[in-house]
């Protein structure tokens, strides 16, 4: 559902408000000459429109191609004109640009002085909320009226604003560096998950250590820590230091509290940290510090700078829909998380032209999980199917463990002829992958036996492939696998002949008595 193209246009259309439609009409009909009617009629049809048809476009306003494409291309600019008016007084980028128009708009009338005193509200507003790009506008404004007028407004104003050019530029050049590392890293993960054998360890390792080298952050300013911090988690994210990885992603929330002011500034690289912090709970199975977080999050996504702004909507509803599913993975209530799934799936068709398919995927494999889970192995392979057959170079891992759980449903259901070809066709592909440990080994050459296994002796090879994975998990190389599947309480649950979903939430409620 999530594959169609979508044209710019249409999918700016149906991005607006109710009140953002009707400011925008009130804005296209303020001249009523020919241009703009057409306009308005474009409008119209596109908003009533489900999904974008350009015939249909052709057909019902008669126009030729050409035209049409013009009249789109200015009904665009249109569009964007008229939010453009509807000024968001919380933004700090808004507040700035303006206040940058309005000491241009000085300078051009001769009045340097007056354009001078307003540069420096600028640079005073934008380092509170540590908007050193407009410092940096504001300092090279500054510098041509210096250099082109005699204003004699500060004895040696010359060495000052050099002094401030140069440490605005350094800080720059930091943060710059900085947050193409985190970005480099957070692609690194999207395209291949953790990492897979002391190779990628080691190349990781080496890459980061070099480019964390060559810059410094300096402990006082909010985007140096704020990517540096970025970085460290998705560096102990991929290597799976989920203790390196709580560290810094609590870091990544205090830098919040410790700068109140920037949540607003800065809300959907709160609302991430937030979504990270909860993840390294989870995967540390920290229950206290999950809720807490949980119920903050939750909090935040309550406020009007989240709840008015589209894209911090989407982003709440991806980390707190993913949080509510860990919490039920977590406590072993697989039955009661179903009861939200038709909820996320509408949601997910509301956000569909919105949502990237690296979100879509995993929503999908936490579906299938809350289903095996919950017993019906047919319902998660549906959901697994979806993952397999999805036309996408992105989470290689992924692609591999879903694959795995999809074989496992398979072994549940009793289908003894398919999952033999299965697990030699998953075999080969995760050999090629490079993205074999011993705990997939151990996995699949228990499947490839286990329907030729006497049933007398069936438990036995489960307390067998139960203790060699519970030696595994000792050793941080190979906890890939349970990063992804409880596959040791899956085989509790076979010696014991009870549902998963009972073992999980047995284990859950004594840690909760021993805390």
């Amino acid at each position: 559902m999530l594959n169609k193209s979508i044209d710019n246009l249409f999918q700016l259309i149906k991005s607006l408000t109710k009140s953002e439609k009707k400011n925008f009409k009130l804005y296209a009909t303020r001249n009523s000459n020919t241009t703009e009617l057409r306009t308005v009629a474009l409008f119209d049809v596109l908003e009533k429109m489900n999904e974008y048809d350009e015939a249909v476009l052709l057909k019902k306003l008669t126009l030729p191609r050409q035209q049409l494409y013009n009249i789109k291309t200015r009904l665009y600019r249109q569009v964007l004109q008229s939010l453009r008016l509807i000024k968001d007084e919380g933004n700090i980028d808004i507040q700035l640009h303006e206040q940058m128009d309005n000491a241009r708009i000085l300078y051009n009338k001769g009045l340097y002085l007056q354009s001078l005193k307003i540069l420096d509200a600028v640079k005073a507003q934008a380092k509170t909320y540590a908007q050193l790009s407009y410092v940096q506008q504001a300092l090279f404004f500054e510098k041509n009226i210096e250099g082109l007028h005699i204003t004699r407004s500060i004895h040696n104003r010359a060495d000052q604003l050099a002094a401030e050019s140069d440490d605005v530029n350094e800080r720059l050049s930091t943060i710059s560096h900085l947050s193409n590392l985190s970005l480099q890293l957070y692609s690194r993960y999207i395209q291949n998950g953790h990492a897979r054998n002391e190779k990628d360890e080691e190349d990781l390792k080496s890459f980061f250590t070099r480019a964390l080298a060559q810059k410094k952050a300096h402990n006082d300013d909010f985007y140096e820590n704020l990517y540096l911090y970025q970085s460290y988690c998705w560096y102990a994210f991929i290597l799976q230091d989920f203790f390196l990885y709580y560290r810094y992603t609590q870091k990544w929330v205090n830098l919040f509290d410790s700068f109140p002011h920037m949540i607003e500034v800065e809300s959907t690289h709160y609302l991430k940290g937030l979504h990270n912090l909860l993840e390294s709970h989870f995967y540390l199975s920290n229950h206290r510090g999950f809720d807490e977080t949980l119920q903050k999050l939750e909090d935040l996504c309550e406020l009007d700078s989240i709840k008015n702004n589209e894209n911090n909507l989407i982003q709440g509803f991806v980390y707190l829909t993913t949080a509510r599913i860990n919490k039920h993975f977590m406590e072993g209530t697989f039955t009661e998380g179903l009861k939200i799934v038709p909820g996320i799936l509408n949601q997910l068709q509301e956000y569909s032209q919105y949502m990237d398919s690296h979100r879509v995927l995993i929503f999908y494999y936490k579906i299938a999980s809350l289903y095996f889970g919950s017993g019906d192995s047919e319902t998660c392979i549906d959901y697994l199917q979806k993952i397999i057959n999805w036309k996408t170079d992105l989470r290689v891992d992924l692609q591999c463990y879903a694959r795995l759980l999809h074989l496992i449903a398979h072994y549940e259901l009793g289908n003894d002829e398919l999952l033999e070809y299965l697990s030699k066709s998953v075999y080969r592909l995760m050999g090629k992958m490079e993205n074999l440990s011993v705990v997939e080994e151990e996995i699949f050459n228990f499947l490839k036996r286990a329907f030729h296994i006497p049933p007398r002796q069936l438990e036995n090879e489960f307390r067998i492939l139960l203790a060699t994975l519970r030696q595994q998990k000792e050793v941080h190389k190979k906890t890939r696998a349970f990063t992804y599947l409880d596959i040791i309480s899956w085989l509790e649950s076979k010696i014991e002949r009870t549902p998963v979903q009972d073992v999980i939430r047995r284990n859950y409620l004594e840690q909760v008595k021993h805390k």
